[in-house]
Parts: C-alpha cells; structure tokens; sequence
C-alpha cells in the first residue's frame, strides 16, 4: 500500500505586479529586497518583509525584454537583456539609478544567462561563512553562438574568448556541439585564482574550462541527450547541478586535480524540462525550476527527493536562494513570483 504523502506547502507570499513571463528572480545579498526581470523588460525591486513592488522601470526594450538579473553589490545590479546588451544601474533607496553606470554591447542574441564568478566560502573569524573575493568578471555565451566571451566589468572590455582560434575559424571543439545555452564561472580553490567555467551546450555535453588553456577544454562530458539549459556550482566550487531538455536531473562532483566531472546522481523526472536549478547557499537543498510548471527540492548531497511545490501554473523559469538560506524565489510565465521558507537552516 502507498504510503500517502503530506502535501506541499503553499507559497509564504505570491508576488504579482509583472505584466509578462518573469525570466529572473535575484535576492540582495544583505538587504530584504529582491529583484526580478520579465519578457517585456520590466525590471522590479520587491520588499521580501511587506511583500510589495518598491520600483519598477523598462530598462530593455519590451521587444527583447529581459534574460537575466543579478545582485553583484550591495549597491549594484546587471541586467542582461535579449537586445545583446548588459547594463550595470546602481541602487539608491531600493530604487535603480535614471541611467545604467554603463552597458555593455556585446551582439550575442542567444537563451544564456550569463554568470559571475562563484568563489569557494571560507569560514571568517566569526565563523560567518562568506565567499572568498572573486574577480570583477562575467562569462556569456559568445556573438558566436557556440563560444563562451568572458568580460571584465572594470574595463567593459572581452578579455578572452573559449574556444580561442588564431584564424577566426571556429575550432570543432565546440562547433558541433551548437549553441552555448548555460554557464557558470568558479575558481576551484586548487586553480591557484585561475578562473575556471562549466559550459552546457545544444547537444546536450558540457566543457570545463581552464582560461590559462583557451584552445582545448580541461574535460568534455555528455549527462543529458538534450540542450543543457541550467547549471548551478555549489559553494565550495567541488560539485554541481545541471538540468536539461531532457527528463534528468544530473548531481556531479568536480575534482580539479584530476581534471573530472563524474556523477553523483541522476534523477529522471515525469516530464521533460529543468530551466532553473539553485543551490541554496549553506550546501544542504538545491531547487530546480520545470516546464511542468513545478519546483523541485532536493537534498542536495544525497540528491534524494524532499518536495515537489506546484503553485504555478505555466512554466517555471527561474529559482534563487536569499543569502542567509531562509527563504527561495521561484519565477514562473504566469507572471507571478513565489517566495517559500523551506527546511530552515540551522542557525
């Protein structure tokens, strides 16, 4: 006989206020705000405690609207948008600056979110744990579709390209496998402050890069039979998380020294779909968001099933972890944003 299981818990609070699908959903790292981006443009800034709109400005074109959103500073946000640029605003009273401090032109028309750099948390004197200073760079899927273009936010300038060719011709490395449909950047602690980036690709194969070797991936691994389309890195830069085109839900480790990606676990789900996946910031859930409309929690090192929430109904396309680990955003096409405490952390 089934065992009958308890029922999902509801959302803490629904935020609605978006007028289209919600791409992105990103948390301040100190403060209770949270921000959030849509298909028409529209960027919004949420007050997580009073669970209402602070600001809301069309920072791209509605058009294009946006991919991507993310809190870099206590005082800085980037937006990416369809239109093939990145705009960095500053924040002021929760509210974004008239013009972007700068935009970056980078022509890549492509579905990748980019990614900052993940550095590996060290424990602080106060055993507050905090991530170890990354460099001030972004890694988006390149004008060619199926390169990686990392920039340097100082500058607003390239600084390299994954994979480099001296003849402007594309090496196969990549070539074949399509497009570049997600990224992540780290710096394993072994890698001597050497950015490192896991990229997924059309075909459903991932490279891992080392920048000091542009022109032939670290290891090339194939999890899914569809297009990768989201990757998170935990927080001690070791392991990770990919979801797929596909019906899996792939667990991996990353052993630098050796140069390896192998799984730890693989989980198949009822339908196809995985946009988003979010590794909350203490190491123990990881969340994905799906095409079937529902976000998935996972405990994250034994990559066994805790709840499956089914709030939305059209299809999730983002999931994000607030600093402290207590409360997650799920961002869905129904143009609603969910907030949900879940397994609180232990204090």
């Amino acid at each position: 006989m089934k065992r009958a299981s308890a029922a999902p818990p509801d959302p803490v609070a629904v935020l609605r206020g978006h007028r289209a699908s919600v791409t992105d959903v990103s948390f301040h790292p100190s403060n209770p705000i949270l921000f959030t981006g849509s298909t028409d443009g529209e960027l919004r800034i949420w007050d997580t405690i009073q669970h209402r709109t602070k600001s809301a400005e069309w920072v791209h074109s509605a058009a294009h609207g946006i991919l991507s959103v993310t809190s870099i500073a206590s005082d800085k946000l980037i937006s990416q948008g369809r239109d093939g640029t990145v705009k960095c605003w500053d924040i002021v009273d929760a509210a974004l600056s008239r013009n972007p401090s700068f935009t970056l032109k980078m022509n890549s028309y492509n579905f990748c979110k980019l990614a900052f750099v993940k550095t590996p948390v060290v424990q602080t004197p106060s055993e507050e744990t905090k991530p170890a200073e990354g460099p001030n760079h972004i890694v988006v899927a390149g004008e060619q579709p199926s390169e990686v273009e990392i920039w340097d936010l100082n500058t607003a300038e390239r600084i390299a390209r994954l994979p480099q060719s001296s003849f402007g011709d594309l090496p196969s490395v990549s070539k074949s496998r399509g497009m570049c449909m997600a990224v992540q950047a780290f710096l394993p602690s072994q890698s001597q402050g050497f950015l490192n980036i896991l990229a997924g690709y059309e075909d459903g194969s991932m490279l891992w890069w080392d920048i000091r070797n542009p022109r032939s991936p670290l290891n090339s691994m194939k999890f899914h039979s569809e297009s990768v389309l989201s990757l998170c890195i935990d927080g001690s830069c070791n392991g990770g998380v990919s979801g797929s085109a596909d019906n899996k839900i792939v667990f991996y480790n990353l052993d630098y020294s050796r140069g390896s990606c192998v799984v730890k676990k693989e989980i198949t789900t009822e339908r196809p779909g995985i946009s988003g996946t979010s590794i909350r910031p203490d190491g123990k859930i990881v969340a994905t968001a799906g095409w079937d409309h529902r976000v998935r929690i996972f405990n994250y090192r034994k990559g066994n099933p805790l709840a499956i929430l089914k709030y939305h109904h059209a299809t999730c396309n983002a999931v994000s972890y607030s600093s402290d680990s207590k409360l997650m955003a799920s961002a869905s096409e129904d143009t609603t944003v969910a907030l949900w405490e879940l397994y609180p952390p232990q204090s």
